[in-house]
């Protein structure tokens, strides 16, 4: 293998594990401000991508405004899920709050498979560099990539700003280290909870808009969450930079996976590692 096809199929996993990286958080930042583990993670970011491709083909809105309301869609039904189904469960624990999730995403993926034109057809957003190729010294990277690299760095960037220059960013990261202490501090508790779960479904959107370029759009992508739990693992589950870190280190290491393990058997590699992780390293590596 020549370095330059190194560096391709290390580009490949970087994107990938940016998407890996971007439902992670997304599972993080709900297990931090509510201690639930959201497992309709991936409905939803299987739902956001549809939702786009519905505004965008549907209602023929261009597809940055179709892109910017789908997940500003997906932010609301997150808010509107804990507000009522979430936050109203009788004798809630954390076991119910599992359950529950798990729960509405197979109501969302059986939702969209029951729908012939989702389920009988794959799709695919029609973005302008789809198909192109970006050009680095003698390197040649798919464009689509790129631009989920690009879109990563710049969303970490978004988030970290928010986080540390806002006040309900900063009210945010108070409730999920210590809600009684951020409670009496005037916090609302029950507020930040409805924040986080729409955060959390707005990146989990976001991740499925990113990975649509790269594979096609249908009822079962959201099982790439299921890759995304173990970057989370990785990255200690309560921290948001690890949670994406993870996510990075998981693709490269499948893409090196594939081409140095038999076929089939880099799809063992993220649990593998976070067998590994739980063994060796309990509280993550962040």
């Amino acid at each position: 293998m020549t370095a330059l096809t190194l560096i391709q199929v290390f580009a490949s996993g970087v994107a990938t594990g940016c998407v890996y990286g971007l439902v992670a958080l997304s599972f993080v930042l709900i297990y931090k401000a509510t201690e639930t583990v959201s497992f309709m993670q991936g409905e939803l970011l299987m739902l956001g991508a549809f939702v786009v491709l519905a505004l965008h083909h549907a209602a023929g809105l261009p597809l940055p405004a179709a892109a910017g309301l789908g997940v500003a869609a997906m932010a609301a039904f997150g808010a509107l899920l804990e507000r009522t189904v979430l936050r109203g469960a009788p004798g809630r624990t954390h076991l119910t709050a599992l359950l529950l999730t798990f729960g509405l995403g197979m109501v969302m993926r059986g939702a969209v498979g029951a729908v012939p034109a989702a389920s009988h057809t794959m799709h695919r957003l029609p973005l302008p560099f789809a198909g192109e190729s970006v050009h680095v010294g003698g390197v040649v990277l798919a464009a689509e990539h790129v631009a989920v690299i690009v879109t990563t760095a710049a969303l970490a960037g978004v988030l970290t700003l928010f986080f540390r220059a806002t006040r309900a960013g900063l009210a945010l990261r108070a409730c999920s280290e210590n809600a009684q202490v951020a409670a009496l501090m005037g916090v609302s508790v029950a507020g930040m909870h409805t924040l986080a779960w729409a955060l959390g479904a707005g990146l989990a959107a976001v991740a499925g808009l990113l990975l649509a370029p790269v594979t096609f759009i249908h009822p079962n992508m959201g099982l790439v969450a299921l890759k995304a739990f173990p970057a989370a693992v990785l990255g200690g589950v309560t921290s948001l930079p690890g949670a994406l870190a993870g996510g990075v280190f998981l693709g490269v290491a499948e893409a090196l996976a594939g081409i140095a393990l038999p076929e089939g058997a880099k799809d063992v590699v993220p649990y593998v590692l976070m067998l590994l992780a739980l063994l060796l390293f309990p509280g993550g590596f962040a």
